[in-house]
């Protein structure tokens, strides 16, 4: 699948490892919808990067529609790169009794329902393609998350979220396949992202240590590379990528 003068969609590309996979593929020739709940931030991003913001909310399915509606203005649709997403941290009992149930609900419905939505939505549109010589009309890659894996304390309902994106990529890459699209999840490890500089600089130094080789924070330029070489290599389907320098959360 070529990037250049193809259209894609990035969720979550206000910021963060969104932006990451936006700049990349306006770099490399492809033109992209920039969908964020950050109106400021995305629109800046979308001129930037010579592209078009779409406030989104990914849930949504008229802001999905609308999404998808935007980049079949701007040529063939062939690529979705979900990023959108939230992570709150809260135990199952707390010092203030039980998980809040609205937290779950919320987590699991942007990060879980929201990349369905999105999903759904832009595979309709790019199954309506003239196939490319490869036969392919379209690539997903999603976004999940080591903690789908190794979640930690605090964690149940980001982990159950990003388990669930990671429990979806091979039935989807299946009902896919004969519309010739295929369907990817990247799960990063530790990612120097706007959550996360959200901590403390020392929790911020001991996190990157943690990390077996290279012991440092993953970056969106580095999520950007797997993304571009997913959508390249045309025999990459159905699977979950782990991101993480070989990193093992700890439960805590």
């Amino acid at each position: 699948m070529q990037i250049e003068g193809r259209v894609f969609i990035v969720t979550g590309g206000a910021s963060g490892l969104g932006e990451g996979a936006a700049r990349m593929l306006a770099a490399s020739g492809g033109k992209v919808v920039v969908a964020d709940m950050q109106a400021d931030k995305g629109a800046a991003v979308a001129q930037e990067i010579g592209g078009v913001f779409v406030k989104c909310d990914v849930s949504q399915e008229a802001d999905g529609q609308a999404a998808v509606a935007a980049a079949l203005q701007l040529g063939k649709l062939v690529g979705l790169v979900n990023c959108a997403g939230i992570a709150p941290a809260e135990k199952t009992v707390g010092r203030n009794g039980a998980h809040a149930l609205s937290v779950f609900s919320k987590t699991v419905t942007v990060n879980l329902i929201g990349s369905f939505n999105m999903i759904r939505l832009a595979a309709e549109a790019m199954s309506k393609n003239e196939p490319e010589s490869t036969g392919e009309r379209g690539v997903l890659i999603s976004t999940a998350s080591v903690a789908a894996y190794d979640g930690q304390m605090g964690q149940a309902a980001y982990s159950a979220s990003k388990g669930g994106v990671v429990g979806m990529t091979l039935p989807i890459a299946r009902d896919l396949a004969r519309n010739g699209i295929r369907n990817m999840t990247i799960a990063p490890g530790i990612f120097g992202t706007p959550m996360l500089f959200g901590m403390p600089q020392e929790v911020q130094d001991a996190l990157a240590a943690s990390v077996p080789f290279p012991s440092r924070l993953g970056t969106p330029a580095d999520y950007a590379k797997l993304a571009k070489h997913i959508i390249e290599n045309d025999m990459l389907n159905g699977e979950v990528i782990r991101l993480d320098g070989a990193i093992r959360l700890p439960p805590k």
